[in-house]
């Protein structure tokens, strides 16, 4: 699966009382499902997931799913304490067709979270999980940081295609890059580069009236088919892309840098409220303009430093409320913005808009 872009950690919409407000969440998904990033991300940290029951989190899934464009990658946060549990829902996820599991390091029991510890949890759900497998690192949150060695060991497992890393260390970024260059893997794309999902082969296949079978186009003009390069699937002409271990990052200010260390897209809270501005910078860079790259990153470091970063999703999600999305309140004990902490959120994305 080709994880390259930008994806958007949905934020999971709320009623004054703490209910979920589902109409707005699939208002959300079906705007971002209008923009340029590569997909959206369900689930994860700004997703509130940890607030949420087992049945909301399911319910979530489920909405997101319903409401997403079928071009656009699916990721699922499953990662819970346990491996069993996390397997569960990364079933369901599958079940819905997700295409991917963002699975969060363990961390209540951090003294004890050695390395074998991390090698066998994300072993035990690689080995049994449906669905390919990222490793989510997120110390911010858990207070725990993985070992970039053990990382590197983790991505010669089969099943285990990328990491979100949200430590903010891009040097950090360059070693995994690095030290995972033996991984060869590929991914199947569309003509132009972009990500093949099998919700986009379903769609495909029922609009057409196909069974979604894979023919060779050389061998349709008459030439020999293993000369092909480009196959039809399901109506959508395809490729193969090598793509190895795959590394995105999670904080929108270290997005540039990161690129340029290896990385090959970002998870970024910041792109729920300014979606086209974080792509922006994915875009200049994936054209080889680094100036411009840089350029787009200095325009928006200092809001998604302060915004998403120290205001966290209270900040977030009036950011969102700025800019056309539903963001709305978060769940105690997260409370909402100061009068004073709105209109500093006002001043900072008044030319940050989408």
């Amino acid at each position: 699966m080709l994880l390259h872009g930008i994806f958007p950690p949905i934020t999971t919409p709320f009623y004054p009382d703490g209910n979920i407000y589902f109409k707005k969440l699939e208002h959300n998904v079906e705007r971002y499902s209008k923009t340029p990033v590569a997909g959206l991300t369900v689930l994860g940290s700004t997703g509130e997931a940890i607030m949420l029951s087992d049945e909301e989190r399911r319910q979530v899934l489920k909405a997101a799913r319903e409401a997403s464009a079928p071009s656009k990658v699916l990721i699922a946060g499953t990662g819970i304490e346990s491996a069993i549990e996390t397997l569960r829902l990364t079933e369901y996820a599958a079940e819905l067709g997700y295409d991917v599991a963002l699975v969060r390091t363990p961390h209540f029991y951090k003294r004890v979270m050695q390395s074998t510890n991390m090698l066998a949890f994300y072993r035990t759900v690689a080995d049994r999980s449906p669905l390919p497998v990222m490793i989510y690192n997120v110390p911010g949150f858990t207070g725990y940081d993985i070992p970039a060695e053990v990382v590197v060991e983790l991505a010669g497992h089969s099943n285990i295609i990328g990491m979100k890393e949200s430590g903010g260390d891009v040097e950090k970024i360059r070693k995994m890059v690095a030290a995972t260059r033996q991984v060869k893997r590929t991914a199947t794309v569309t003509e132009t580069f972009d990500a093949v999902t099998p919700r986009m082969l379903k769609a495909s296949s029922s609009s057409n009236g196909q069974g979604g079978e894979l023919v060779q186009v050389a061998a349709l003009g008459g030439a020999k088919a293993s000369s092909a390069a480009v196959s039809v699937v399901s109506g959508i002409k395809t490729r193969q892309k090598e793509v190895g271990f795959q590394i995105v990052v999670g904080l929108a200010q270290k997005l540039e840098p990161s690129l340029q260390a290896g990385a090959v897209g970002g998870i970024l809270a910041f792109a729920d409220a300014a979606p086209t501005a974080c792509y922006e910078i994915y875009a200049a860079w994936k054209e080889g303009d680094a100036e411009l790259a840089r350029s787009k990153q200095e325009r928006i470091t200092k809001a998604t430093s302060r915004v998403s970063g120290e205001l966290g999703i209270p900040g977030l999600k009036y950011g969102m409320d700025l800019n056309g999305y539903f963001g709305g309140p978060a769940r105690l004990p997260l409370l909402p913005l100061t009068a004073a902490l709105k209109a500093e959120v006002e001043q900072l994305l008044a030319d940050v808009r989408n």
